[in-house]
This record gives C-alpha cells, structure tokens and sequence, in this order.
C-alpha cells in the first residue's frame, strides 16, 4: 500500500520516485502476475522418475520444454549390481510415473514398484507393443552372427511374459523409436496440458534417430565381418541390428565372475575365430579382458552400453550409442 501511495503522489521533492521509477512500478504488477503463473505451470508438472541412464535420456528428451525426470542409477552405478538408497526410495514414492525396461534388467526395482502409491503409474518398457525383444544368450561363446533361439526362430516379439529376455533393448534403435513414443503417449496420459509438446518432442527424436541409424550403419560397414569379444552379454541387440560379427562374452551376467572353464573356452574362440579385438567396460575392472587376451593376437578396447562415462540427460542416448560404433570401429581396424 505504501508504493501505490508514494506513486499516487507523484515524484516531488519528498519522496524518491522518479519518472523512470512509474514505469518501471507500472510494468511490475502484471510481470509479478506472469511470473506467479509460470511457478503454478512448473509445480504442475508431475514428477517423473527413469530408472538409469538410457531410459533417462529417452525421457528426457520427451520432457524437454516441459520438466526434468529423475534418476535413479546415477553416475558410474550399473542397474546390474545397483541397490536402492532412502533418497532413491523417497523419489520413487513421490512418482507421478516412473519408466524402467522391467525385471529383465532392472531387478533392484521390482519390489519398489510393487509397493507404489495408489494412483502411481509404472511404466515397463519391455512390454511396448511392437519391440524386438531377444531371450537371454545362456552361454557366453556363440556362433558368428548367432541371433536365435534353440528352436531356430527370433522369439516373437512382446511375447516373453515369463520367459526370460534380455533386457538391453535400447541398443536396437528400432526400439529407441517403439519407446519414445510409449514414454511420450503415457507422459501425455497423466499430464494432458503439456500433451502437444511431449508429441512435437517425440517426432523430433524420431527423426534425429533415424539420422543416428544412418550415421552408425555408415560407421560400422568396414567392420561387420570383423570377430571380436564383449565382456557381457549386453550387446545382442545392437549386433543384431547391424549385423556385427560378435562371437562370445567373458560373462554372461556380470555380477557373477566367469569360472576358469569359461576363461579359458574365450581364449579358445579368440584363437579359432581369430578375434580382432575383446572389450571391456568402465563399470568393470579390466582384469578379467587382460588376463583372456594375453598371449593372443587380440587387442583390447572400451564399450560402455549403460553411459556410465556419459552426463545424463537428453543426448546421452546419442552419445552412448556413438559411442558404441566409434570403439567398435576404431579397434576392429586399427593395424588391420
């Protein structure tokens, strides 16, 4: 009441308001207005929690414009071996919706979701209608381009229910595509006023991976007869995909450390498959690809299919997979 006073009375000698200061208080109560309605807008956008790097990208990318989803497995953490933190949990009870691929990858979640408050959504990625969705590799030495089941056939697709599956399907950029739309039509379910922008981010993303695919089928093509070994089993989708020569893991599941048997079937198969190369990764010591590799001709490089060496957010995903291309083609050629 005291500034409207003091501007009523006009700039005299006995108060300090000058010409510029009527202005600037004139313009001050709409902008007040405006900014009150812009905090309404942000607190109404509901929270939104990914489960690790790559789902977090995908929805990131969603939200752009609109918010910012949470993450759980942060930093160098692998959804492998993670354990949920009171922070964790806490973020997980005050979800609106909360996106992971489901217990074919994530297992620490399972229990989490199960106990969601009423009117939470739990959005499992791996039930998309339409993804490719490949059974878990029981042994860790394949046959070159090895990408079927026992009974010779892909297993159909979303038709795991009780099966298991691999869970990596975000390194098949088809599934990318299948996800992003999943994230941005359940996104749109619980948050309708922010609807046209989730959908105008979605068909963004679609293109910039579709140019992605591009990009990495290009990079790839010198290399795809190329044998070579990943430290686990991570990367099925990806050399499905793109018809990559891998020919066997050090695991099959990296929390359990392979057995001296299967150490020595890998160097078998680096010798008989003349492997050009065995990777590594950055959750990983790099001990056990030291160890397979010496006295063989194979040399060793670094693949990171989770984006632990990454900065999360919306281009992680593009980096990851970069990322992925760019290591497979600079080992598999180098000295060749």
């Amino acid at each position: 009441m005291m500034l409207y006073h003091s501007i009523l009375a006009g700039p005299t000698s006995n108060n300090r308001w000058s010409l510029r200061a009527f202005a600037i208080a004139g313009l001050f109560p709409g902008a007040f207005v405006l900014s009150l309605g812009a905090a309404a807008a942000r607190a109404e956008v509901p929270e939104v929690v990914a489960s690790f790097k790559p789902v977090h990208s995908l929805v990131a990318a969603i939200m752009e414009g609109v918010g910012t989803p949470a993450l759980i497995v942060k930093g160098t953490a692998s959804p492998h071996s993670y354990a949920l933190t009171p922070s964790d949990a806490r973020a997980i009870q005050d979800a609106r919706i909360i996106f992971w691929i489901g217990e074919g990858m994530e297992t620490f979640l399972h229990k989490a979701i199960e106990t969601l408050p009423e009117g939470a959504r739990s959005v499992e990625l791996a039930e998309v209608e339409g993804l490719t969705v490949l059974p878990v590799r029981e042994d860790g030495i394949w046959d070159e381009h090895m990408h079927e089941d026992e009974e010779g056939e892909e297993q159909p697709e979303g038709e795991h229910d009780h099966e298991p599956y691999d869970g990596h399907l975000w390194l098949d950029p088809a599934n990318a595509k299948l996800m992003a739309a999943a994230i941005a039509t359940e996104l749109s379910k619980i948050d309708p006023a922010n609807a046209e922008t989730y959908r105008l981010n979605e068909r963004n993303l679609e293109q910039k991976l579709d140019d992605l695919d591009r990009e990495i089928a290009a990079t790839l093509a010198p290399v795809k007869d190329t044998p070579f070994i990943v430290f686990h089993d991570a990367y099925q989708y990806f050399d499905r995909y793109y018809g990559l020569a891998g020919v066997g893991s050090i695991t099959v599941h990296p929390e359990l450390p392979p057995g001296a048997k299967r150490l020595s079937e890998i160097r078998d198969k680096i010798v008989a498959q003349q492997a050009r190369c065995v990777f590594r990764e950055p959750n990983f010591a790099p001990a056990l690809v030291d160890m397979v590799v010496a006295d063989t001709d194979a040399r060793t490089g670094l693949l990171d299919p989770e984006g632990a060496g990454l900065d999360a957010g919306p281009e992680l995903y593009f980096q990851l997979m970069r990322g992925i291309a760019e290591a497979l083609r600079a080992c598999l050629t180098s000295g060749s």
